[in-house]
């Protein structure tokens, strides 16, 4: 019994230090984006860039596509290397919202999306309720957000990106939890190598990354005081 109960006890601190490993590449990739963002806007080199900010912006889109077919091949440190110039590009991207939204603003829609992220990945570890039924609907959701967002982009109609904003923000949550469980249940399957384990640690920060930064976005856009 008592060594059930060792075997038990280390299997649960061996889940303990993969969530670990996965919530600090998150907030890793949070950090980079925040601060290349911030020296991007302040250096002035938002502006320097011109026409090459449109670039910028749609950059971590046509990355995220290329990763999406080739980066299954890829092992763990080519993985990790992509994500962490993903996040300094999309750093580079978002350096625009401090033309556009006070900074109070920004900080405090922030520690709101930081709140909103936490508790839905909490929720998402913790509950017994097996939410791999979210996945397929999520998806759909996702999609249909994306197709609006850029039919969107040529009616500028207000009103369809306030719809938009807030079935991001309810999407993007249910992501987190999804994405929270998802990466539990991967581990305690047992069915990954340390090598392949490694490497989804990285991917499963990339989807919680892009769930935080996107949820963000869109409460920015509900929430934001502009400049």
């Amino acid at each position: 019994m008592n060594t059930m109960t060792q075997e038990r006890t280390q299997y649960d601190e061996y889940l303990r230090q993969f969530m670990l490993a996965l919530y600090n590449y998150t907030a890793l990739g949070l950090g980079i984006t925040g601060l290349v963002a911030y020296l991007t806007y302040a250096s002035g080199l938002m502006f320097a860039m011109g026409s090459l900010m449109w670039v910028a912006v749609f950059a971590p889109l046509g990355m995220i596509l290329y990763w999406s077919f080739a980066g299954r091949n890829w092992g763990f440190e080519a993985t990790r290397t992509f994500y962490l110039i993903f996040t300094a590009v999309m750093g580079i991207s978002m350096s625009t919202i401090f033309a556009v939204y006070t900074a109070t603003s920004i900080a405090q829609v922030f520690f709101i999306t930081a709140a909103t992220f936490a508790s839905a990945s909490i929720y998402g570890y913790t509950t017994k309720k097996d939410l791999s039924g979210w996945g397929s609907f999520l998806l759909v959701g996702l999609i249909g957000i994306i197709i609006a967002s850029i039919v969107n982009i040529f009616l500028q109609s207000s009103a369809m990106m306030f719809t938009i904003s807030i079935l991001g923000v309810l999407i993007f949550t249910g992501l987190t939890a999804y994405d929270t469980q998802n990466a539990k249940t991967t581990f305690l399957s047992g069915r990954l190598g340390t090598e392949e384990l490694a490497k989804f640690a990285i991917t499963t920060a990339l989807s919680l990354y892009l769930n935080f930064i996107n949820m963000f976005q869109m409460l920015l856009s509900l929430l934001g005081n502009r400049e």
